[in-house]
């Protein structure tokens, strides 16, 4: 079954779509009977070799969180706890339907590869920090460059780098117009956190005369590759301003919601102006979780309880977000079940019990489902995981949970 509720044998040539319809000789054939097949879902926005810091420090204010206890761990991650950390959200991710994520960390080059090891997708940003000193940009953006010409050394296309400036009040106002520039000559993506706590604005208005927003547009960043994580402090001008300039927006309402961070986000406003909204679920420090079902139903059930109206945040849309909003966001040609996308794909098992009736496929998804009802995963065309089953699951368990104990005993 297809998310519009037809029953078509989709084929697969290389990577792409070839056709929807009849029935044709295959060197794979997947028996999707009793299933229903959906494009594979994009997580937008997080921090994936968190995975190891989940449940390290929960139920705290943010800065006090960050300061206090995930800075200080983040300070001892070693090049291979990164690894076993990605390794770690990747087989999450693929166990819950996600076939492309948006990342920002530290030693990317070795998530790179823990990604092209998983079969799925990733965007991959070095975090850049240079807390305004000049000296701390220069070794910035050297690691910068280093991580970039790794990731494009792999010549994988599945895993592909981006430029990840942390937020405006860590970054300089020069290192963001020269990200601007490097983005401009390399088509690269820019990823950076924006207007995530009142906090941020106020100090941003305090030492620049403008939000977030209004800085990144004055310095020339804000454009069609720019995705944004978070947005929850906006103005109506803000929202104008990022449909004119083409930017996304990373969603995250559970992170948000957990670390209390302020009031849900003008989503109505943003789809209204026409801007790209895709979901993320953030680090599973601050979820704690990778599972873009869990992302779903809550982004639905936020906006309807924020806006008091039972028709905000429609089912339709909200799978819109996590799939082709996602893909529009990073630039994927996929997203969507068509002739000529990129085969990333989802089976979901129809005989469980949340699944069932199926009066509406994508009411569903968004209302019913769970991590638990993905059978099979599809990405570039190539099968990842089949009956829930993950080549080396153990190995990954096994060892990230090594690194994540010795990280919380020093």
């Amino acid at each position: 079954m297809l998310p519009d509720g037809r029953t078509a044998t989709v084929h697969v040539e290389g990577n792409r779509i070839e056709e929807i319809g009849r029935k044709r000789e295959a060197d794979v054939v997947i028996d999707g009977r009793g299933k229903a097949l959906i494009p594979g879902l994009v997580n937008a926005h997080t921090h994936a070799a968190m995975s190891l810091l989940r449940g390290f420090a929960d139920d705290m204010p943010l800065q006090e969180w960050l300061s206090t206890r995930i800075w200080p761990a983040e300070r001892r991650l070693t090049a291979e706890a990164i690894y076993w950390g990605t390794k770690l959200a990747c087989l999450e991710m693929v166990k819950s339907g996600t076939t492309c994520f948006n990342d920002m960390y530290f030693h990317m080059d070795r998530a790179a590869k823990a990604v092209e090891e998983s079969g799925i997708r990733g965007v991959l940003s070095e975090g850049f920090i240079d807390l305004f000193d000049p000296a701390r940009a220069e070794a910035q953006f050297r690691q910068a460059r280093d991580v970039v010409r790794a990731i494009e050394g792999m010549r994988c296309d599945r895993v592909v780098p981006a430029l990840g400036p942390h937020a405006v009040y860590t970054v300089s106002a020069d290192s963001l117009r020269e990200m601007r520039r490097w983005s401009d000559e390399s088509g690269y993506l820019v990823h950076i956190h924006v207007a995530e706590t009142k906090e941020e604005v106020d100090g941003s208005r305090r030492d620049h005369g403008k939000t977030p927003v209004e800085l990144l547009d004055a310095l020339g960043v804000l454009g069609p590759r720019v995705v944004i994580a978070h947005a929850v402090w906006l103005e109506e001008g803000e929202v104008r301003m990022l449909a004119s300039r083409g930017a996304s927006v990373a969603h995250c309402p559970v992170s948000n919601m957990k670390l209390a961070v302020g009031r849900a986000m003008p989503l109505a406003a943003m789809r209204a102006a026409g801007v790209t909204v895709s979901l993320g679920t953030d680090g599973p420090a601050s979820n704690n979780s990778l599972d873009m079902f869990q992302t779903m139903k809550t982004t639905a059930l936020l906006h309807k309880f924020a806006a008091n109206d039972a028709r905000s945040a429609a089912a339709g849309d909200v799978f819109a977000m996590a799939t082709a909003g996602g893909a529009r966001a990073m630039h994927l040609d996929a997203g969507a079940i068509a002739v000529g996308k990129l085969a990333d794909l989802v089976l979901l098992d129809l005989h469980r019990p949340e699944m069932t009736p199926v009066h509406d496929l994508v009411s569903n998804v968004v209302y019913a489902a769970t991590s638990d009802c993905v059978d099979t995963v599809v990405c570039d065309g190539r099968v990842v995981m089949e009956g829930r089953r993950v080549p080396a699951e153990d190995e990954i368990l096994e060892k990230a949970a090594a690194f994540a104990a010795k990280l919380a005993e020093d």
